[in-house]
């Protein structure tokens, strides 16, 4: 009787183990793929300040834009939670895409090199802030539901894993990079 219990307990500590050890894998990926996210964001902001400098030189464009969209590069780049990072981001998207429209009306700035340059860097970057979102948010998912899903649920609320936000860009207009307008 006592080898049954021993045994029974045994399989308990294996499974708790194993349970254990993928919910720390996946919160590995999580944290992971943010930071694959966060990469690219600075990659963006680092080209931001860039293309307002190149747009001031030619274009007599509105400035609240301009305005607007360093303003949102800073709050973004401060904020620390998630929800408020994705309203952001949203927010500095969509001042991107109204800016690159704004530069379509001078034909001098679309054909200049350097600034041709920095729109392909961005769409690049934004294109890879797409696939990094998306993976962050199927890691978050993958972790999520084996928090709330039974059996590993009872590892989980142990040792006090918690669920993660998605990185969600609120309008899709957010969600695509900018047009490249040659």
């Amino acid at each position: 009787m006592s080898e049954i219990v021993v045994a029974l307990l045994m399989a308990i500590t294996v499974w708790g183990i194993l349970i254990y050890n993928r919910l720390v894998r996946d919160k590995n990926r999580v944290l992971a793929a943010w930071s694959d996210i966060d990469v690219q964001l600075k990659r963006r902001y680092d080209l931001i300040p860039k293309l307002v400098d190149a747009v001031k030189q030619y274009a007599n464009c509105e400035r609240t834009t301009v305005e607007a969209i360093t303003r949102l590069r800073v709050e973004s780049e401060r904020s620390a939670s998630i929800g408020e990072r994705g309203r952001l981001e949203t927010d500095l998207s969509d001042g991107l895409h109204r800016l690159i429209a704004v530069t379509e009306d001078y034909p001098v700035l679309k054909a200049n090199d350097n600034f041709l340059a920095l729109q392909r860097d961005l769409t690049d970057v934004e294109k890879h802030i797409q696939y990094a979102r998306r993976y962050y948010n199927g890691a978050v998912r993958n972790l999520n539901t084996r928090i709330d899903s039974f059996p590993d649920l009872l590892v989980a609320n142990t040792c006090r894993f918690q669920p993660r936000d998605y990185f969600e860009l609120g309008s899709p207009k957010a969600s695509q990079p900018p047009e490249l307008g040659a």
